[in-house]
């Protein structure tokens, strides 16, 4: 045991047993203490600390506080520190303070054990703000003294002092290069105690952890990255993250698969419309360039594409080596030379996806990128014009058949085939028809797909696009994509307007490099068959201003001859060759795989807006519903009231009668006393006849009357009690209009009615009466006369006098408290009825109220249900967003696979 440790555990008075622990300390050192006081120069010092000791160990606090004061030499110091741990035990807390703050020493050791014990101390006293103070300055001092981080620690945890204990374990885990205080940090970020932390805090202790263990690095990052992306502090960790990443080698941060989702997660956050562009354009380019470095497999194509896409859209703010890094892993794709089987591939994949997940497509998209894929060497001519030009006429004649009229409005794709068929293709069905009819404008999106003989479109192996007239707007724009060539109608009374000019400098925008030629229509209403190939030049000279490319061919729908289809067959074949459409099908089924893609992407946010507006109307319904429930909560507490009310108002006039009618019947059996009676047993008479009349007017004359009242009292129920479910059927019905389906039927129990038709029928079919004295044997008037007769009652000249007095007695007794207890029994059924009025209206409620908390319930669950998977969905979006931006990120390579020339993005 060090010197040091002897002094804290005092044990130094062993240094004076030579060793041999069995001796006796008191008895040693006072033989010390003798013979030291022998010398000359006695130093007394050491022996008396130790006696300090051995009388403190032995809970003889106040003689070892006696020995410590008398210590001057270098042990002074610490006799000062035992003084006050004496005290301490005595329970002198303040006395022991005081000690403890009067040491000044340079030992680091004894200045730590001093502050230990304040620390104790102040935990003592409940003084939580000093404790945590002194810890504080002792880790500070000297953090590596033993127990003291783990009891600070213990501490803070137990006052859940989340910046102490994020403040020490950060402190340690860097002044150690400590794996486990950072896993302490670590578990103090996931209970929550950082949110609140400035990001910037972190910033060395990251840096230092990703040095010492990458896994845990990420570990940590991530559930810092969670705490912060969700609150005012994304921006700044964002920074900070930058930064930490900026240190190590780039081939050091690659594969993070953690950080690779949090930095997209980031990234869509930052550009999901809640930020201006101004205020993210600085920060995206370095999220975007730590993305892209740490991405792992997985995550490399999504990084790489977001950021070619952010460069083409903002070009000049991301680093030339990051652009050329993306774009080195998009290139990395399988390259062949062909592109035509990937761009199959990709639409199957896409078509196929959407089929596992039960999502709907576009089936005008499906059913033209299957026709692509199913007529690759046939040519689509798309027929346009303006509403005058007549296409629909010249469309005719080239089938050889009246498919359309001039009012048809809608796209219709016509081809050759042995069996004429007729679709019709929505957005979400595709149907065989009989016949095509025109569509009602708010059906324009569909499409007619006519299958028909037609020898001309089978030998030159051509499909022909009818689509909305020019005038209409962008029905044409999806049509046009599937062209081979565009067939631009004129007519022949104003050929190439100025309206036509601005249609055609669209079209050609629209599709650039597909060839565009023109058809003057109605030439026979202009010209003889002779003049018709003079014409053509006039307006050939002002198209080719336009289109220096393009032809014109004269045309008449009346001329049906041999050598006008054969002219135009040569028209065809000397401008739309098929042989020029090979390497444009490619690009063509690319676009409709990415519309497809882009209808897709729209679906999953139709899904969610159908969850959003599920959670607003059952909310809705909800509300609705909880102020029906406290509404008819309401009317049946206020019916309850009512009733009873009006119940006990019969009861109270049935009572009045009775106070009234009873006296007057027990007075009137005053009859019944002659001048012969015997007037020793009188009283018993009486109180019998008095019974029996009383029960006889109870039977014959209140119980009916009783039931009577109770009778109409019921009827008057009943007319309230429909009154109100004529209430609740409309509610009911107002609901139903809600829900669109007979769902709430508020149909209250009548049965009640039946309830208390019973009950007032058993209640007043006859009382059960019981024997009760109303005239009380010990009555003192009574009493007097009871003995006056049995004295005088052999004397037959006092009768007269008695039957006087007896009459009189029973004629003006006060008969109260018989009357009180005579009505009580009567109207205690009645009484037990009024008190189940409240009862029987919860019943009469109870079917109702039960079915719409039913209905609340349901509305509670839709509620749960929407919001549990509009979580799944935001919280996953993976699921549903990663293979369409896959898909998309294969589609652009193909794109760019398909072009003659690649453009290199930097």
């Amino acid at each position: 045991m060090t010197a040091d440790q002897q002094l804290i555990e005092k044990m130094f008075y062993e240094t004076f047993l030579e060793g041999d622990k069995e001796k006796d300390p008191v008895a040693v050192l006072g033989e010390a203490y003798f013979e030291e006081q022998k010398k000359e120069v006695a130093d007394l010092s050491a022996i008396r600390f130790a006696q300090g000791e051995v009388y403190f160990h032995y809970k003889d606090f106040e003689t070892a506080v006696f020995k410590w004061e008398s210590i001057r030499n270098a042990l002074e110091p610490w006799a000062r520190k035992n003084i006050g741990d004496a005290y301490f035990e005595l329970g002198w807390l303040p006395t022991a303070e005081d000690v403890y703050k009067s040491i000044h020493t340079d030992n680091l050791t004894l200045t730590t054990e001093v502050s230990l014990q304040l620390f104790s101390l102040y935990l003592e006293q409940e003084k939580t703000d000093l404790a945590s103070q002194v810890i504080k300055e002792t880790v500070m001092l000297n953090p590596d003294y033993p127990n003291v981080t783990a009891l600070a620690r213990a501490f803070f945890e137990e006052q859940q002092d989340g910046l102490s204990m994020v403040e020490l374990a950060m402190n340690e885990a860097i002044r150690l290069e400590s794996v486990e205080w950072f896993d302490c940090l670590h578990q103090y970020i996931k209970d929550g105690y950082t949110k609140d932390m400035d990001p910037a805090y972190f910033d060395y202790a990251l840096l230092l952890l990703f040095r010492l263990d990458r896994e845990r690095f990420e570990d940590t990052t991530a559930d810092l990255w969670n705490i912060y992306k969700s609150g005012e502090s994304h921006t700044a960790w964002i920074m900070v993250i930058n930064r930490v990443l900026n240190e190590p080698e780039p081939d050091k941060i690659r594969s993070l698969s953690k950080l690779t989702r949090l930095y997209k997660e980031s990234y869509l956050s930052f550009i999901n419309g809640s930020y201006l562009i101004k205020d993210i354009s600085a920060l995206i380019p370095n999220i975007l360039t730590k993305w892209l470095r740490v991405s792992d497999t997985a995550g490399t194509l999504t990084s790489a594409a977001a950021v070619v896409s952010w460069n083409e859209m903002f070009p000049g703010t991301l680093e030339t080596t990051v652009i050329h890094d993306a774009e080195t892993i998009l290139l990395e794709l399988e390259n062949r030379k062909d592109g035509w089987e990937d761009a199959v591939e990709l639409s199957n994949e896409v078509l196929n996806w959407a089929k596992e997940k039960g999502l709907q497509t576009s089936k005008p998209l499906a059913w033209l990128m299957q026709d692509l894929k199913n007529k690759k060497d046939c040519y689509r001519l798309i027929v346009v014009g303006t509403f005058e030009s007549g296409k629909e006429a010249v469309i005719n004649s080239i089938a050889g058949a009246a498919i359309l009229s001039e009012e048809t409005t809608t796209p219709v794709i016509i081809e050759h085939a042995e069996e004429e068929e007729i679709y019709e293709i929505s957005e979400t069905d595709i149907q065989e028809v009989e016949r095509m009819e025109e569509i009602p404008s708010y059906r324009r999106k569909r499409l007619f797909y006519v299958k028909m003989r037609s020898e001309f479109l089978r030998r030159q192996r051509l499909t022909l696009i009818n689509t909305p007239n020019l005038n209409g707007g962008n029905e044409l724009v999806p049509y046009l994509h599937a062209a081979d060539g565009i067939l631009f109608v004129l007519n022949a009374h104003s050929p190439f307007t100025v309206k036509e000019q601005e249609h055609l400098q669209r079209l050609k925008r629209e599709m650039p490099g597909v060839p565009i030629h023109f058809l003057v229509n109605k030439m026979d209403s202009v010209y003889d068959e002779r003049e018709m190939a003079q014409f053509v030049d006039v307006p050939l000279e002002r198209i080719k201003h336009f289109e220096p490319n393009a032809d014109v061919f004269a045309f008449s729908p009346h001329y049906s001859s041999f050598d006008q289809l054969n002219d135009l067959r040569q028209f065809f074949e000397a401008n739309y060759s098929n042989k020029k459409i090979q390497s444009e099908q490619t690009a063509k089924l690319l676009y409709f795989v990415r519309e497809m893609i882009s209808y897709l992407f729209m679906q999953r946010a139709e899904k969610e807006k159908e969850m959003i507006d599920s959670i607003k109307w059952n909310e809705e319904m909800l509300s609705k519903l909880n102020g029906a429930i406290n509404q008819m909560d309401d009317i049946s507490v206020q019916k309850a009231r009512t009733l009873t009310r009006s119940y006990q108002d019969i009861k109270e006039e049935i009572r009045s009668e009775l106070a009234a009618k009873i006296p007057q019947i027990l007075r009137e059996c005053s009859e019944i006393i002659k001048e012969e009676s015997h007037f020793g047993k009188i009283h018993v008479e009486l109180n019998k006849e008095m019974n029996k009349r009383v029960e006889a007017y109870l039977q014959t004359t209140m119980m009916p009357h009783f039931f009577h009242m109770i009778q109409n009292w019921i009827e008057n129920c009943a007319e309230e009690l429909n009154a109100e479910q004529l209430s609740l059927n409309e509610m009911g019905e107002s609901f139903n209009a809600l829900y669109d389906e007979e769902k709430i039927k508020l149909q209250c129990d009548f049965q009640v009615l039946e309830y208390w038709q019973r009950d007032a029928e058993r209640i007043t079919s006859g009382i059960n009466w019981e024997y009760i004295t109303i005239i009380p044997r010990f009555n003192p008037a009574q009493l007097i006369l009871k003995s006056a007769g049995k004295l005088l009652g052999v004397v037959q000249q006092k009768n007269a006098m008695l039957y006087n007095k007896y009459k009189d007695f029973v004629e003006t007794y006060d008969y109260k408290e018989a009357v009180q207890m005579i009505i009580s029994s009567f109207l205690k059924e009645f009484e037990l009825f009024e008190r189940n009025l409240n009862r029987d209206m919860k019943f009469f409620f109870k079917n109702p109220l039960s079915l719409l908390h039913e209905t609340v319930e349901e509305s509670l669950s839709g509620i749960e249900y929407s919001k549990a998977e509009l979580e799944k969905m935001r919280e996953n979006p993976e699921w549903y967003q990663d293979p369409l931006t896959l898909f998309e990120l294969k589609l652009r390579q193909y794109e760019w696979l398909n072009q003659s020339q690649r453009r290199v993005l930097v």
